[in-house]
């Protein structure tokens, strides 16, 4: 959450066409994943149903905006707006979300010296980023994540 708050700042009149709300995008980006501290992050892997994760989340939003007074309605407003993915600033934050998994998938294979190691994630991606910025940074980690093999290759370490 806190990688792609900042991420939002990136966001400049030349590579922002469509004029997105800056501080909503930011607002959303903390927002989205804070259920998960109480619920956990639920993946496919845990044998919960897609709909019982919503629920999940859903409840535990409303528990925390219930706990932050007057901030609590435009918390769960912002959350609901990027579950239900209503507007161009949830659809942004939704594409920072795919590059910083993407990222962070990466980030492991680089620490781990293991090219493609994490391979599923890019899969799970590919071809759902929306925003050209975005677009822009996935073509920029690909070309590092390709350099990053050919050098590890070169250098006998797979």
């Amino acid at each position: 959450m806190y990688r792609m708050g900042i991420m939002t700042f990136l966001l400049t009149e030349e590579n922002n066409p469509t004029k997105l709300d800056r501080i909503k995008c930011l607002q959303i980006a903390l927002i989205h994943d804070l259920a998960e501290c109480i619920v956990g992050d639920l993946t496919p892997h845990c044998g919960v149903s897609p709909e019982e994760k919503h629920r999940r989340e859903d409840e535990a939003m409303k528990t925390i905006s219930g706990l932050t007074g007057i901030a609590g309605d435009r918390m769960y407003e912002l959350y609901k707006e990027y579950e239900d993915q209503s507007s161009p600033e949830a659809k942004f934050a939704k594409d920072l979300d795919r590059y910083d998994m993407i990222l962070q998938a990466f980030e492991y294979e680089k620490r781990e010296n293991t090219p493609k190691k994490c391979q599923e994630f890019f899969t799970a991606t590919e071809g759902k980023f929306d925003h050209p910025f975005i677009q822009d940074l996935v073509k920029e980690l690909y070309l590092q994540r390709e350099i990053f093999e050919k050098h590890t290759v070169v250098n006998g370490h797979v």
